[in-house]
């Protein structure tokens, strides 16, 4: 008897010895996928609307839509804005133009981050900047929102300010006073003239951006 119930406490005891050796498996919150994704969200800035098309404050959406017509996509209305998608290279890239004017920028990010399941190191967002020359691209892994109103709710939603920026320049070309007027005008003939080279730079560095990555992204179009 005091056998058998040896052998039975043993064999207990090796049952949960073998039990504490079981990798413990851990279950990860749904945007712990930063490693593995290949989902991009490539945000442009920009208001809706037909006076605002050509003018200098949108062009995010003139990025976009370059790109969406070079690689004839086609933009579907969806909830806070416009979606197309494209896949290149085995990545998926959303490109997102929302719907909630300038200043609510941040809503439609978030909204859109979270649905598609995308870590916040995969979220692109091109704007404008006063500060840079007219074309001049400065790719940024985080930073201020530099007076930016798109930028500033997008940090205030997302309550950060890492995540890449894709900042063209437009240059700061008006007289005291008319910034507003200024941003929200149309390009000057030259500018015109200039525009498609410093687009089809534009829609390269998305693609770089998914594929070869941030570093190497900014080390080959940074200044150009």
């Amino acid at each position: 008897m005091i056998k058998w119930i040896t052998k039975l406490f043993s064999s207990t005891q090796k049952e949960e010895n073998t039990d504490n050796m079981k990798p413990e498996v851990h279950e990860h919150p749904k945007n712990n996928i930063k490693s593995v994704s290949k989902k991009y969200l490539i945000v442009g800035l920009g208001n809706i609307g037909a006076e605002y098309v050509n003018t200098r404050h949108n062009i995010g959406f003139k990025v976009l839509d370059f790109l969406a017509k070079k690689e004839s996509l086609s933009f579907e209305t969806v909830k806070l804005g416009a979606l197309a998608e494209y896949k290149f290279k085995g990545r998926t890239f959303f490109l997102l133009k929302p719907n909630t004017y300038m200043n609510l920028s941040g809503k439609a990010v978030k909204y859109w981050m979270d649905k598609e399941n995308i870590p916040l190191e995969n979220i692109l967002v091109i704007t404008d900047d006063l500060n840079l020359s007219f074309g001049t691209i400065r790719i940024k892994p985080k930073g201020s929102d530099g007076g930016h109103n798109g930028l500033k709710n997008i940090n205030l939603v997302l309550n950060t300010q890492e995540y890449t920026r894709f900042r063209f320049g437009i240059s700061d070309q008006f007289k005291k006073g008319q910034q507003v007027d200024y941003v929200l005008g149309d390009w000057d003939e030259e500018e015109k003239a200039k525009l498609p080279e410093r687009l089809e730079i534009s829609s390269e560095i998305i693609k770089s951006f998914g594929t070869a990555g941030l570093e190497n992204t900014m080390t080959t179009f940074n200044g150009k």
